[in-house]
Parts: C-alpha cells; sequence; structure tokens
C-alpha cells in the first residue's frame, strides 16, 4: 500500500499523540502517593486536616491522634458506628484515604500489665482500622530491657507481632513494626522480621529515625529489609553534635532523597508519609509551614 504525504503526516500525528497520552499516563500512574501524619497538626481539628490536605495535594492521611487525643477509639470521628459512616463519608467525597493508624503499643514486653495493655492496644487500633477501611496499624518495636538479653527481646518482639498478626489477619489488616527507638539497626530488624514471619506483618522504613542513630546507608538498610517495607516516614533533620533538630525536607542532613530514589526506582507502590513531630517538639516550624512545604519538595524533586 502506497501511503500520501497527506496520510503519512495525519498517521505520525496519531502515534505522537498516542505516545504523549501514554507517556502522560505512565507519568500519572507512577506519581508518588503522598500523605501526612496528623502527629504534625496536633491542634487542628479533622475538618481542617482533610480541608488541608486536600488544597495541598496529599491523597493520604496517617493518624496518629487527633485533637491530641492519641487513642483513636476515643476520638469523635470513630466513637460509633453513625460517627464512622459520616467520616468515612465524607473521606470520599474529598478524595482521601485512611493509610495507616499509629498506635502507641510496644512489643519489647515480655510480660505483665504492661505487655497486656500493648497488645489490647494494637488489637482495638485492628478493629478500628477494619472498620475505616484502613491497611495498616503501626507499633513500635521497642526497647532492648537491660534485665534480658537482645537475643531474647528479639524473640518476644517476635512472638507479640504474630500474636497481633493471626489477630490482624481475619480482619484484612496488616501490622506494621516501624524502625523505631532501641531498633534502628537494620540486622536487629531483620531478624525481627525473619522470626515473625506472616503474611500481616510488614515494616514502616522511617529513614531519618535509622540514619541519624547508626548512619547506614539507605542503599544498604534498603538491600536488607526491601521485602518487607510497605509504608515509610518521611522526615529530615540536622545533627549538631548529639542533639537533632527537625529541619524542612531536603534542608538536613538525612539522605532522605537517596532513600526516596531508591524506593521509587524500584517500584514501591506505598504512600511516602511525611512525619512532622509537632507534637513532641513544639518548637519546630507550625504546621502550615512544614505540611505545605513537604508537597512543594516532593513535587520539585519528581518533578510532577
Amino acid at each position: 500500500m502506497v501511503y500520501s504525504r497527506k496520510q503519512f503526516l495525519q498517521n505520525s500525528a496519531i502515534l505522537l499523540a498516542a505516545t504523549m497520552y501514554s507517556s502522560t499516563f505512565a507519568s500519572q500512574k507512577n506519581k508518588a502517593l503522598l500523605a501526612f501524619s496528623t502527629l504534625g497538626c496536633p491542634d487542628w481539628s479533622f475538618q481542617q486536616i482533610i480541608d488541608f490536605a486536600v488544597a495541598n495535594g496529599y491523597s493520604g492521611l496517617e493518624i496518629r491522634g487527633i485533637k491530641r487525643q492519641m487513642d483513636l477509639t476515643k476520638c469523635d470521628e470513630f466513637s460509633s458506628p453513625e460517627r464512622i459512616k459520616a467520616t468515612l463519608s465524607l473521606m470520599k467525597e474529598k478524595g482521601l484515604k485512611f493509610v495507616n493508624l499509629g498506635a502507641s503499643a510496644n512489643m519489647h514486653f515480655h510480660e505483665g500489665p504492661d505487655k497486656e495493655k500493648s497488645i489490647t492496644e494494637a488489637k482495638a487500633f485492628i478493629d478500628l482500622a477494619q472498620k475505616i477501611n484502613c491497611p495498616y496499624v503501626r507499633v513500635f518495636p521497642n526497647k532492648f530491657p537491660k534485665d534480658r538479653t537482645k537475643d531474647q527481646t528479639i524473640q518476644t518482639v517476635a512472638e507479640n507481632l504474630l500474636t497481633l498478626g493471626k489477630y490482624a489477619k481475619e480482619r484484612n489488616v496488616t501490622v506494621l513494626l516501624e524502625t523505631h527507638g532501641d531498633f534502628s539497626g537494620s540486622d536487629d530488624i531483620l531478624r525481627v522480621m525473619k522470626a515473625a514471619s506472616h503474611p500481616n506483618i510488614a515494616l514502616v522504613w522511617d529513614i531519618s529515625n535509622m540514619w541519624t542513630i547508626t548512619k547506614e546507608s539507605p542503599d544498604v538498610v534498603y538491600k536488607k529489609l526491601k521485602k518487607y517495607i510497605v509504608h515509610t516516614h518521611i522526615k529530615d533533620a540536622k545533627l549538631n553534635g548529639d542533639k537533632l533538630q527537625y529541619s524542612l525536607l531536603g534542608k538536613g542532613d538525612v539522605p532522605i532523597f537517596e532513600a526516596i530514589d531508591i524506593l521509587y526506582k524500584d517500584g514501591y507502590k506505598g504512600y511516602y508519609s511525611f512525619e512532622w513531630e509537632k507534637l513532641w517538639h513544639p518548637e519546630i516550624a507550625e504546621p502550615e509551614i512544614a505540611l505545605a512545604d513537604y508537597p512543594k519538595a516532593m513535587k520539585n524533586h519528581f518533578n510532577f
């Protein structure tokens, strides 16, 4: 078949348009998912939180307290089936998703009331996560008690995680262990995750928590832990001797964009959740500044 110049140009234009559409679709499809933790805005109402999220290009919310109430089961938004229904309706209207619930449960307790309290709290958060269609509940490892060996504590953390993992499986929720506290070294975390192997147990990679303590490169950490990572906590900080000062993204010493690039290039599908620790560190920048800066910094980095 012989094509005229006009047909050739028309076909070329169609192919070019299709290529551009495909490229645009791919860029949207691979767009980094942004969320923020409500730890960064401890005095905001839920309405303020969701309005700010929408206005600043977030698609997910990580709930770590509302109006300084850290027990989410006691928050008005989740206090009854009717209130949960209204909350979910509002989230749907705004195009937002709950991506993680942050419990204060510690997994290092071997026995006693502290262990019972942590397991009970984590289970209550798992129940709530099921009700609000939230995939994850975060817990802490957290300490290496001086009266027990490291091996004993790692086994305890794994056993407690397995208890929660089995409970979460029946509710279609996954329990996430955060790289936190004494468990900031990749080898310790890896041992726990291997000992607690379960389809409903995974990992929150808090890059800053680990690097500011161990100085392990993100590449080394990721190669060891990548099979477990489904969620991330993103923040930056400056180191001044032994003192840590949180900073806006890209303004600190943490190789945070190195870690973000490793995740992105390896096809990470989870959220990049900004954890601005305003509740614990009231001296740092106000949420109106920090939570607005984060998506700008991420969009500039990814050029979307």
